[in-house]
């Protein structure tokens, strides 16, 4: 799986999907939902291994296994949406092994199908989806062939609700040296984006938001024409995260990195995706440094180090 998203060139706005299905049984007929998750963070996909169960968790935990030495927690995502299963499909399910957030967790699925290659351009974001299953937790989605709905999951959220995930150290030291300016941060998740403006702010900074690549770029612009060429001494940083829809954060970061106006507006990643090969294509884009999501005592650090070394 890893060998896949070193293949993707750096600012080709472009990423893999692995295609998987769950279904669901309704008014006595069996319907197909199609989802996709980024290759960047799966590790490996598995039969359905025997779990031993743990008490008193979520029905939509199936339990524990060694994975090679290694714990991993189960999430059956069709239970956790609430999902009728038909049970002939849950025979031959799959175990899809992600890794993101420095964290190995596995998702239990009905089918995967294949990988897809799609560019950010194609995806939409969740603003669109209502009804049953909450637009929260769904970050994009694209058509596939035949005019088809793939649905692009917000694993995060699964992770964070159930409390196997939670940001460390979000509160600034208040020893630490207080800054001025502006930070512009561009995530399309409105949980990440309060957290991480919240650690700005309490760093001195001033915060505007972007939720893609497309509105970063047009808000660099807009700021541009106001400050000119004293933009690179109002704007302080740039603090972007890797998945957005329409634009994503490589090709975001390689569009600022070739355009003379911004190229000198240092930029940090900072992203759930922990893989080395996505570090290794962060510094290609020009970052000054690529971080996972959320260490407040090491994004304070680094924020500091970046604009302090802008700054001389």
């Amino acid at each position: 799986m890893k060998g896949h998203t070193d293949t993707l060139k750096v600012g080709s706005n472009e990423m893999e999907l692995v295609d998987f299905r769950i279904f669901k049984r309704e008014d006595g007929e069996i319907y197909e939902g199609i989802y996709g998750i980024n290759v960047a963070k799966v590790r490996e996909i598995i039969r359905l291994p025997m779990l031993t169960e743990l008490p008193g968790t979520p029905k939509f935990i199936e339990g524990i296994f060694d994975l090679r030495g290694v714990v991993i927690p189960i999430i059956n995502l069709a239970k956790w949406m609430g999902i009728d299963e038909p049970e002939e499909m849950t025979k031959n399910a799959r175990v899809i092994i992600t890794e993101f957030n420095n964290m190995l967790i596995g998702f239990v699925v009905h089918e995967a199908k294949r990988i897809r290659r799609i560019n950010w351009k194609d995806i939409e974001p969740a603003s669109f989806v209502d009804g049953g299953l909450d637009g929260s937790k769904v970050t994009g989605m694209t058509r596939i062939e035949d005019d088809t709905v793939l649905l692009i999951l917000d694993l995060e959220s699964v992770v964070q609700e159930l409390g196997l995930y939670q940001p460390s150290n979000t509160r600034v030291d208040a020893n630490r040296d207080k800054f001025t300016g502006l930070v512009l941060l561009l995530d399309d998740s409105s949980t990440a984006r309060r957290i991480i403006k919240e650690a700005l702010m309490q760093m001195g900074f001033t915060v505007i938001e972007a939720s893609d690549g497309e509105k970063g770029f047009q808000i660099l612009e807009e700021l541009y024409e106001a400050h000119g060429a004293d933009l690179s001494s109002k704007l302080r940083l740039i603090a972007s995260d890797i998945e957005m829809p329409r634009m994503d954060g490589f090709h975001f970061a390689a569009k600022v990195k070739e355009d003379p106006r911004f190229k000198m507006i240092p930029i940090i990643f900072n992203s759930s995706i922990s893989d080395h090969f996505s570090a290794s294509r962060g510094k290609e884009a020009g970052a000054e440094a690529y971080l996972v999501k959320f260490d407040g005592s090491i994004f304070f650090d680094e924020v500091a180090r970046v604009v302090q070394a802008h700054m001389l």
